[in-house]
């Protein structure tokens, strides 16, 4: 009962939807970049993770911001944030030596009482206003939600060199971020795999381990993430489309 009673008077948000934390993941070490900051670097005169930042801004249903960085890109990721005029409430907290990690910490810097938790890349910087509130949405009927997008090319199991199965391609999905949870599912999927030691690659893994079902929303071809130098000419390109469509 004190639970249920808990999760009735969390925090609502300014339009009186639960209130949802994003922790957006921005303390990667860009090893594909060739050691430049991926997410300092300017796609059509804008920075990556600022034009990440503004996406989250302008979501109606994200209501905070937490950044988890590296160390030496604290002052600069404050400095976008005036710069680029972001308006929400942001943290910028240090990050960890692992995705996994920087999450875990980070999701210990937002609100107590946050109804929900969005986990989003640094890198996505064309992730629109309208998927992340479509996936926060999602997730308050569902408790897990995550944006995807059905893969193009055919997948093959592969052991020792050898294609042992091939997966039908209509049950596989390229799953994106954000990725949203109920707040106290996901602190509790994150504490399970830090215990374990288990590897995860997303938030998705983790809350999987513990036998809850996550709930999938369209996501967007054009939701890439930046990790390659031919990815922000792709994205500089996209950007571009989008600017010439009516």
């Amino acid at each position: 009962m004190n639970k249920l009673l808990a999760k009735l008077f969390r925090r609502k948000g300014p339009e009186n939807h639960p209130w949802c934390s994003v922790i957006i993941a921005a303390a990667g070490m860009s090893s594909r970049m060739g050691g430049e900051n991926k997410l300092m670097i300017p796609i059509d005169g804008v920075p990556v993770l600022a034009r990440t930042l503004l996406a989250v801004n302008a979501a109606a249903l994200a209501d905070e911001i937490v950044v988890a960085a590296r160390e030496e890109d604290l002052i600069a990721i404050g400095d976008l944030c005036r710069i680029y005029g972001v308006t929400k409430p942001v943290k910028i907290v240090r990050g960890g030596e692992s995705r996994l990690e920087s999450v875990y910490l980070a999701s210990l810097e937002c609100r107590e009482d946050a109804a929900f938790l969005a986990v989003h890349d640094g890198a996505r910087p064309l992730a629109t206003a309208e998927l992340i509130d479509r996936t926060i949405a999602l997730a308050h009927r569902t408790n897990a939600a995550a944006p995807a997008v059905p893969l193009k090319d055919t997948v093959k199991i592969v052991r020792d060199g050898k294609i042992v199965s091939t997966p039908p391609r209509e049950d596989l999905r390229a799953v994106q971020t954000p990725q949203v949870f109920d707040a106290a599912l996901l602190r509790a999927a994150l504490e399970n795999v830090r215990m374990s030691g288990e590897a995860v690659t997303d938030d998705c893994s983790a809350v999987e381990k513990l036998g809850k079902e996550i709930y999938l929303t369209e996501g967007s071809c054009e939701n890439i993430k930046i990790t390659t130098p031919e990815d922000l000419i792709l994205a500089g390109e996209l950007l571009h489309r989008q600017e010439v469509e009516p």
